[in-house]
């Protein structure tokens, strides 16, 4: 496995040579899945297990909007390469509720491959890029490597303690909690080069994410404007005041 400073050497070397080379040179081995390959829990697997998925993944992208991954599907793994990705479980009333955010450098599915098949969706936010990973490489390779086995595990405690922490904001936090969040969340994401914290997101969209309805959120949004936090727009909603929109949430230290 390699040592931290020596992938740090790779890193740099290969946006070195994306720099210097043709886009018409790089394929599947692209510079934007290498930074998030080496931004992942994928980093820190064997050089050879890592060469093996590269050869044996393919990239896609997403417009937003797009369902990338349908709830009871056959079990997929996926790095994220560019973009922003909800997860969410639906009920029976096709009501939603955000599980988690993926952005470049986590990997969707690890859960599924050793599980099975869950009710959860995956949606892109915004216009996304992964690149999927070869389901029999990587399990073949946790079955004959334990340092493998270890990695997956570690991975899947991160996603427990991150399911964790935002079950504690769907269950205890207020609304008004819940709705500053993902907010903030959002436009952080989303955050334009020029500053801007902005979330696109309309107001049923905002329900569905916080597991709410849009009447109560339409209220919650007009009391944040008269506060003076954010402003909305016809296509987004400006967040004027961060550190205020961050003390509304309660901070995941607060709930």
């Amino acid at each position: 496995m390699l040592e931290p400073h020596v992938r740090g050497r790779i890193r740099l070397l290969v946006r070195r040579i994306c720099a210097l080379c043709p886009a018409w040179w790089w394929t599947m081995a692209d510079c934007e899945t290498e930074d998030a390959l080496e931004h992942s829990f994928l980093a820190e697997l064997p050089a050879e297990v890592i060469s093996e998925l590269r050869v044996g993944g393919e990239r896609a992208d997403y417009p937003a909007g797009t369902m990338v991954y349908q709830p009871g599907s056959e079990p997929r793994a996926a790095l994220v390469v560019r973009g922003l990705l909800r997860v969410f479980l639906a009920s029976l009333e096709d009501r939603q509720v955000t599980v988690r955010y993926a952005r470049p450098g986590d990997v969707l599915g690890i859960a599924v491959l050793v599980g099975g098949p869950a009710s959860v969706g995956v949606q892109a936010v915004e216009p996304s890029g992964l690149f999927r990973l070869s389901s029999r490489t990587l399990l073949a390779a946790a079955r004959r490597d334990t340092r493998v086995s270890w990695s997956i595990a570690g991975e899947l405690n991160r996603r427990l303690y991150d399911t964790l922490e935002q079950t504690a904001v769907n269950a205890f936090g207020s609304v008004r909690q819940r709705v500053a969040a993902h907010l903030l969340d959002l436009a952080s994401a989303q955050q334009e080069s020029a500053g801007l914290l902005a979330a696109r997101v309309s107001q049923q969209e905002l329900a569905d994410a916080v597991g709410s309805v849009r009447e109560v959120v339409a209220r919650v949004l007009r009391e944040l404007r008269v506060a003076g936090v954010i402003a909305t727009a016809a296509d987004r909603i400006v967040i004027l005041d961060a550190t205020r929109l961050y003390a509304e949430s309660g901070g995941s230290a607060g709930l």
